[in-house]
């Protein structure tokens, strides 16, 4: 292991082999100082996520920044409730706090019932929300009650968000390379412990220059800033034609009642492989009408053709989640092998 090495994050392997990625003293500074630029200055942290994620070592690192004494939650189940009792907690002028999307979901829910925890919640001069992608129905219902929402784009091998509501923060430079988003700056990690072959093939040198090639599909735009628009090792081949799924699910999940939709690879004999959506739910319940695939499919190959439409609609009682609320999918796909 290099010296420099102050941390090892194991990343969480929803989708692939969990990797454990080395970030310097230098590197973990570097983000927190580009962040308490963008969030107005130090302040004081409540910290309601698991610490072996770099979102909660961030929080962490920029409480020991700001010399301020962040206020942790409890492990476990995450409560409102138990989330507002830390917020009356915070002593700081300038409060902060950061989360992902499924614990924004449950904030937004309780606090359209109690005016306490709406408060509270306004209180917050910045509420990061990372680990995956904002729904932009969430972040709708989250700006219409007057809450400062952060949308954070970033990963352990970034020192954690470096890209804030479209915008790179500090030094960090992004570009696109063959469709996929690339990353250069201070906040960069040294590479994977025990894995070289993985650190040269996702940490590049371009004229002294080092960059990420961080795996997923992008654009950047002068005026709208960056736009992820899904994971490159995400795409199949149905019938000769690529299909995005991240695109697929995006389409589905703006569809009424489909929000916590997910969209996955199936083999098929005729096609090659084709997306199957997977719904949560009672499997036998008559949640959805009976036409739902196919308004499904219309709606789907409206925006992305014919061979982006789902071949078929799996209810399952819940979709399987990390500590972090990212779906698994790897597990998704165990489930998923024998039906």
């Amino acid at each position: 292991m290099p010296r420099q090495v102050a941390v090892v994050i194991e990343t969480s392997g929803s989708t692939d082999v969990p990797k454990r990625v080395m970030l310097s003293t230098d590197a973990l500074l570097s983000s927190a100082a580009a962040s308490s630029v963008c969030l107005g200055g130090p302040g004081q942290w409540l910290l309601a996520l698991p610490v072996h994620y770099i979102a909660g070592v961030q929080v962490l690192v920029r409480s020991i920044a700001a010399d301020t004494i962040p206020v942790v939650l409890p492990g476990g189940h995450f409560d409102p409730a138990v989330f507002a009792t830390g917020a009356e907690r915070l002593t700081e002028p300038l409060r902060l706090t950061a989360l992902v999307p499924v614990q924004l979901a449950r904030l937004v829910a309780a606090a359209a019932d109690d005016r306490h925890l709406l408060a509270l919640l306004r209180r917050f001069d910045g509420i990061l929300v990372g680990g995956q992608a904002l729904p932009p129905q969430l972040a709708e219902r989250a700006f219409a009650l007057d809450l400062r929402i952060v949308a954070t784009y970033g990963s352990s091998e970034t020192s954690g968000g470096c890209v804030y509501n479209g915008t790179p923060i500090g030094n960090t430079r992004v570009r696109v390379v063959d469709g996929q988003l690339e990353i250069a700056g201070s906040v960069l990690a040294e590479g994977y412990l025990g894995d070289p072959v993985r650190t040269r093939d996702r940490f590049i040198d371009v004229h002294g220059e080092r960059w990420y090639r961080t795996g997923d599909l992008g654009e950047v735009d002068a005026a709208t800033g960056l736009r992820v628009l899904g994971r490159a090792d995400n795409v199949i081949i149905s019938g000769g034609e690529k299909v995005s799924l991240d695109a697929v699910e995006r389409v589905v999940r703006s569809l009424p009642g489909l929000g916590q939709s997910l969209v996955v690879a199936r083999s098929d004999l005729t096609w090659g492989q084709v997306p199957v959506l997977v719904v949560p739910g009672a499997p036998g319940d008559a949640g959805l009408p009976a036409d739902t695939l196919e308004r499904i499919g219309e709606a789907v190959a409206s925006v992305l053709g014919k061979a982006a439409r789902p071949a078929r609609l799996v209810r399952v009682a819940s979709i399987p989640q990390l500590s972090t609320g990212k779906p698994d999918r790897r597990e998704l796909a165990r489930m998923l092998a024998d039906l």
